[in-house]
């Protein structure tokens, strides 16, 4: 089968971040291996990356400041592409602790970059441009 353009599931994610199970993390290690000698493109979703980052903290009970260490070392030279959006969330300092979060802050950026205005309970959001914040 012919690959070109690639968008990886969290499936696939969670196997090369883990490693674990063996086997399917092998497959998937060396799909990627396959697909980047081909000079193919491989994304990971913002969806992919939300989703990703809980699983590694609620199933595989790692602690969210690893979390968030781990994820960025898919797109950090490894020939996985992420949107600007993500890049740019994933770059802010004290990611861990921030108000509002990594996971707030790609939603927040996805509605933003499509010009529309993110409507909210979230207290922390205020502080994002083009959100509204409901209050009860």
């Amino acid at each position: 089968m012919n690959f070109k353009n690639v968008s990886l599931d969290t499936s696939v994610v969670l196997r090369l971040l883990v490693g674990v199970p063996a086997d399917q993390a092998r497959v998937a290690r060396e799909f990627v291996t396959h697909r980047l000698a081909g000079n193919d493109s491989l994304h990971i979703s913002d969806i992919v990356l939300a989703e990703a980052y809980f699983a590694l903290q609620t199933f595989y009970k790692i602690p969210k400041s690893e979390a968030l260490e781990m994820i960025p070392l898919l797109s950090a030279g490894g020939g996985f592409t992420i949107s600007r959006n993500a890049a740019d969330v994933l770059a802010l300092p004290d990611l861990s602790s921030a108000k509002p979060g990594g996971v707030d802050r790609l939603i927040h950026g996805a509605s933003h970059g499509q010009g529309h205005t993110l409507v909210t309970f979230e207290k922390a959001a205020k502080k994002l441009p083009t959100t509204h914040v409901l209050q009860a």
